[in-house]
């Protein structure tokens, strides 16, 4: 699997992100929804990139920059046919070690509090990731359930 940086122009990379936030939406309550869409992505403190596995889209992640210090994972997300196949591990470890690389002492992430998102919690347990409060501009919210980790 090859993960770089994607431009966001890529029509399998924009249908991926519509899936994402149209579960999204389906999840949780409008109020409560932090996905970013494709023009939002593209901001100048947002890395996105996408994970190929040969000429086929595998998932994409990006990291906000929301200070010299602290980063935000965001848009995590693997195609269906690619599920259960370790590439939200890849994904996750690429954007860590991709943190670390800018100089990012932690990075931290929102993600929904319903059983849908059990799955994503626990990868994100696994790697070593904690439960803390709202981060930047979040505010508490029954639905959003934030996560840290220290980089250095």
């Amino acid at each position: 699997m090859q993960i770089r940086i994607d431009d966001l122009t890529g029509g399998e990379v924009i249908a991926l992100l519509q899936e994402h936030l149209a579960d999204m939406y389906a999840t949780s309550p409008p109020e409560s929804v932090h996905a970013l869409d494709v023009a939002a992505l593209k901001a100048s403190n947002i890395s996105f990139f996408s994970a190929w596995q040969g000429n086929t889209l595998a998932g994409c992640v990006a990291i906000k920059a929301l200070d010299s210090e602290q980063a935000e994972l965001k848009s995590m997300r693997t195609a269906t046919a690619f599920r259960g196949k370790g590439v939200g591990q890849a994904l996750l470890q690429f954007v860590i070690d991709h943190a670390k690389a800018r100089g990012f002492s932690s990075l931290s992430l929102e993600t929904g509090t319903q059983d849908y998102f059990a799955p994503a919690r626990a990868l994100y347990r696994k790697f070593g990731f904690t439960d803390c409060g709202p981060f930047g501009l979040y505010t508490l919210d029954p639905n959003s359930h934030f996560m840290t980790l220290k980089l250095c």
